[in-house]
């Protein structure tokens, strides 16, 4: 063939496929980089450094999948939109992957090329891994570590080292006698072999088994200075491990060669979690979606309930519904925002990465942004689709017997805590209430300001943990001017029905928050007793202070009650009595 010759077809699906294996190499090599730089952070306390490390890995996959798709586009010349070589290029890839640890993962970034070349509407099964190519049971693959034949103490001794060297930790000898009394008897405990790290914690976590029974378990450590590792806490049963895996963390960093496996043996663990929310929780988001993508078909096909708006204050900002067999919901942001909002499409697109990128600290649900998304019409509730395609015509259009959404962030349903407080008891309305304002100090804990602290913007987990979900006016909190607010001087200015004072953007005055949140009268007294410091301006101008100096307060992804040194303090309350 001669130089200037055009390549044929099955040349450029060869081509393309080999540019897609190598961006998946190169994408896998330095994912697995960062990653491995979490242990030497950890056990050089370089916090800094890991939160960084967090943000790398999460722009990663754009960065590499933007590069690929300029690479095709050179290969293909004049030809790049054309479809035709693409089933192709798809068989010649799947080929390619095949003996791929990670072929899961692999096929979801070819699933990340077609649709930036093409903006796949719906799914098109010639070009994308709508299903996966491969048989999936693994076999060989030995992701955990088993220890027997000894005291509960001796085998927690024994893991916690082989983790990490003794001489690394404060007293390990005293950490597996307290956590042998926490856990009790167990004649078998086994653990994946890989440490997760995130944040400032590490994380060893497996099972223990006593007379043919298991228990999901988890050892928390923290290297909080220099006189070496500490066990913070011990996690038992799948509740504590479902919050620690929640959707409104930030994802682990975890060596793991075999993710397929990986993610299917904590299931065995965590039974209620999708295998999208543990794909998500181990970093391989892009994956997750495709997980979310088939499980959210397959419910489909084997359901027959119709899209509904979701319960709740109608947003001034976004369209939400839901599916009432399913638990997520659709947010649509509105072609025009209601007054007085102020902000734009592109305010509320740069919030939701905001939440993306940042440490999630247990209290932000992950908004998934879908492109693209096909749902058949008959699905949708008839007010429901008449209003998408009044207040979200940029965003929905109906094509014969489907619905097209151009965008859409998919988050996990959660009950609103405006509509909780009009139902629930006195009880569960305080223990929401003093959840509320913990929720908000964690979030301001690591930087995050919601902007509204009304009722409506947040919400109670199956695990009875308020989040927040309203990202349209979230802001970091060192942005904000946290200010006393003014003593009127004269009676004009006390009956005043404008501000008689100076006020600029970010000016924030607790003090007017209370009358507008709406909790019944015992949670608000409760609330004011533990939290009453949210609504004067010295605690938002400390903690402000704090974060400005480096000083990065911890934020536990476990109860109070799961500490060791809880236990030990309690101790030593029992021996003053």
């Amino acid at each position: 063939m001669s130089q200037g010759s055009p390549r044929t077809d099955s040349r450029l699906a060869a081509l393309c496929a080999e540019a897609a294996r190598d961006a998946f190499l190169d994408y896998q090599r330095r994912f697995d980089e960062i990653t491995r730089r979490a242990r030497d952070r950890f056990l050089k306390r370089e916090w800094r450094g890991s939160f960084d490390d967090a943000r790398e890995r999460l722009s990663l996959y754009s960065l590499i999948v933007s590069g690929l798709t300029n690479r095709i586009g050179e290969l293909m010349g004049e030809r790049r939109n054309d479809r035709s070589i693409w089933p192709a290029a798809k068989a010649a890839y799947s080929a390619l992957i095949a003996k791929f640890p990670r072929w899961e993962i692999a096929e979801s970034f070819f699933n990340s090329l077609t649709r930036r070349v093409f903006a796949t509407e719906g799914v098109n099964q010639t070009i994308e891994f709508v299903d996966t190519d491969f048989d999936t049971p693994v076999k060989g693959v030995k992701l955990a570590s088993c220890y027997t034949g000894a005291t509960t103490q001796e085998l927690i001794l024994r893991l916690l080292t082989a983790s990490f060297q003794e001489v690394l930790w404060q007293d390990v000898r005293r950490a597996a006698r307290e956590a042998a009394e926490r856990l009790g008897d167990a004649d078998r405990i086994e653990i994946v072999r890989s440490v997760f790290y995130r944040g400032r914690g590490a994380y060893i976590v497996g099972r223990a088994s006593t007379a043919g029974s298991s228990t999901p378990i988890a050892f928390c450590l923290l290297h909080p200075d220099d006189s070496g590792i500490t066990l913070d806490a011990v996690l038992i049963g799948e509740a504590d491990l479902a919050i620690l895996f929640s959707y409104t963390r930030a994802y682990f960093r975890i060596d793991a060669e075999h993710p397929f496996a990986l993610v299917r043996w904590l299931r065995s663990l965590m039974q209620g979690k999708r295998l999208a929310d543990l794909y998500n929780a181990i970093g391989y988001n892009r994956h997750a979606k495709t997980e979310f993508y088939r499980d959210f078909v397959h419910h489909l096909e084997n359901s027959a309930d119709c899209f509904i708006e979701a319960e709740g204050a109608r947003g001034m900002v976004m369209i939400v519904f839901t599916l009432p067999s399913y638990d997520v919901v659709f947010k649509l942001i509105r072609d025009r925002f209601d007054q007085p909002k102020e902000s734009d499409r592109s305010d509320v697109v740069r919030r939701y990465k905001l939440v993306f990128e940042h440490d999630r600290a247990g209290r932000l649900i992950e908004a998934h942004e879908f492109e693209h998304l096909r749902i058949p019409r008959g699905r949708f509730e008839t007010s429901l689709l008449e209003k998408l395609l009044r207040s979200a015509a940029a965003t929905v259009r109906v094509e014969g017997e489907h619905v097209t959404i151009a965008h859409a962030y998919v988050e996990r349903r959660v009950r609103p805590l405006n509509l909780l407080f009009a139902e629930a008891d006195e009880t569960a309305a305080i223990a929401a209430a003093c959840d509320y304002g913990q929720a908000i100090k964690d979030l301001a804990a690591s930087n995050i300001f919601p902007g509204d602290l009304l009722t409506k913007n947040f919400g109670l987990t199956r695990r009875g943990r308020v989040v927040f979900y309203d990202y349209d006016e979230l802001c970091f909190l060192t942005d904000c001017h946290f200010r006393e607010l003014p003593q009127s001087r004269t009676y004009e200015e006390e009956i005043s029905a404008e501000p008689w004072f100076s006020v600029r953007d970010n000016d924030i005055f607790p003090e007017e928050f209370p009358p507008f949140l709406g909790f019944p009268p015992a949670a608000r007294d409760e609330l004011m007793k533990r939290h009453g410091d949210l609504f004067r301006p010295h605690f938002w101008i400390d903690t402000q202070q704090r974060l400005q100096a480096g000083k990065l307060p911890d934020i536990f992804p476990y109860r109070s009650e799961r500490r060791l040194a809880t236990e030990r303090k309690r101790r030593l309350n029992d021996g003053a009595r």
